[in-house]
C-alpha cells in the first residue's frame, strides 16, 4: 500500500525539525569552539569572523583536561568490564535456571532503575566512610576504586535484565547440544552462547560506558582534585573572574569525539542488543 502524500510530506517536515533541532546546537557548540573568548561573549554570529584554533590549544592548559580524561577512562572502563562479566554470569544464570527467589531476584533488579541516583548518595557515601575507618586508610572514599564500584550500583541491574532477555532468545538447543559433546556450564557459556549474544554483550557494554562517562552526580561528590572526572572536570573553566565559554565548547568537543566514533562504529550491535534484550 502506498503512503499518502500527505503522510510522507508530515514525516519530512518532523525529521527536518528533528535534525534542526540536533543540528543547530552542534553547529552553535562548533563555530563558538574556533572563535577568540570576547567574539564568544560579544554579540552572536551565526559565523565565526575571526576563527582560530587556539582555544583547542589552550584547553589542555586552562584546567588539567589530560588528568580528567584518564580519570574518566580508568572508571568508566573498569566500571564496564565488571559490569559486563558480572551480567553475562547472573544473566545466563537467571535465563537458563529456575531457582527460588528468580522472580525476586529479577523484580529487584529491575525496581532499582525506578528510583532517583539521588537516593543512593548518601547510603554509599556512609558506607565508603565507614569502611575506610576500619581499613584505616582512604579505599573507597573520593578514590577511582569507589567511583567505580558507585557506577556498578546503576549500570549493573539494567545490564543484567537486558542480557536476560537476550540469553532467553538464544535457543536451548544450543546448550543441550554443547552437553551432548561434553561441554560443561561454563564452557558452554564462553564458547557457545556468548559468540551467539556479541550484539546483546557489546549493547550492554556500550551502555555501560556511556552511562558512566556522562554521569555528574556521584563524581561531584565522590570525587576530589586528584580523581576528578570529565564531567566535573569542565566546569573548572568557570572561574570567579570569566567564564571560557570557547574553550568549554573545545573541550566539549574533543572529550565526545571517541564516544561518538565508539557509538557509530557499534550502532548495528547496540540497536540489535537493544531490540533483542527489550522483548522478553
Amino acid at each position: 500500500m502506498r503512503e499518502p502524500l500527505s503522510f510522507r510530506v508530515f514525516r519530512v517536515v518532523v525529521l527536518f525539525l528533528l535534525a534542526l533541532f540536533v543540528l543547530v546546537p552542534l553547529w552553535v557548540m562548533v563555530t563558538g569552539a574556533i572563535k577568540p573568548l570576547g567574539d564568544v561573549q560579544g554579540e552572536f554570529e551565526w559565523w565565526p569572523s575571526h576563527p582560530t584554533l587556539q582555544p583547542f590549544k589552550d584547553i589542555w592548559q586552562t584546567v588539567p583536561l589530560a588528568k580528567y580524561f584518564t580519570n574518566s577512562l580508568i572508571v568508566c572502563t573498569v566500571a564496564t568490564v565488571f559490569s559486563v562479566l558480572i551480567a553475562i554470569l547472573a544473566g545466563y544464570a537467571v535465563s537458563r535456571w529456575r531457582f527460588r527467589g528468580r522472580s525476586l531476584f529479577t523484580g529487584t533488579i529491575l525496581s532499582t532503575q525506578m528510583f532517583p541516583g539521588i537516593l543512593f548518595l548518601l547510603p554509599l557515601f556512609l558506607i565508603f566512610v565507614n569502611l575506610d575507618k576500619v581499613l584505616g586508610t582512604t579505599v573507597f572514599y573520593q578514590t577511582r576504586l569507589g567511583l567505580i564500584v558507585t557506577y556498578l550500583t546503576f549500570t549493573l541491574p539494567f545490564s543484567i535484565w537486558m542480557l536476560a532477555g537476550y540469553f532467553d532468545g538464544i535457543p536451548r538447543e544450543l546448550d543441550e547440544a554443547a552437553k551432548v559433546d561434553g561441554a560443561g556450564t561454563m564452557r558452554t557459556l564462553w564458547q557457545v552462547i556468548l559468540p551467539a549474544a556479541r550484539p546483546g554483550v557489546i549493547a550492554v557494554a556500550v551502555y555501560a560506558f556511556m552511562t558512566s562517562w556522562g554521569e555528574i552526580l556521584f563524581a561531584s561528590q565522590m570525587t576530589n582534585t586528584d580523581t576528578q572526572t570529565l564531567s566535573i572536570g569542565l566546569q573548572s573553566y568557570s572561574t570567579s573572574i570569566n567564564v571560557y565559554w570557547n574553550q568549554v565548547m573545545a573541550a566539549s568537543l574533543v572529550v565526545s569525539v571517541p564516544i561518538v566514533v565508539v557509538f557509530l562504529l557499534l550502532q548495528r550491535y547496540l540497536v540489535a542488543g537493544l531490540t533483542s534484550g527489550a522483548v522478553k
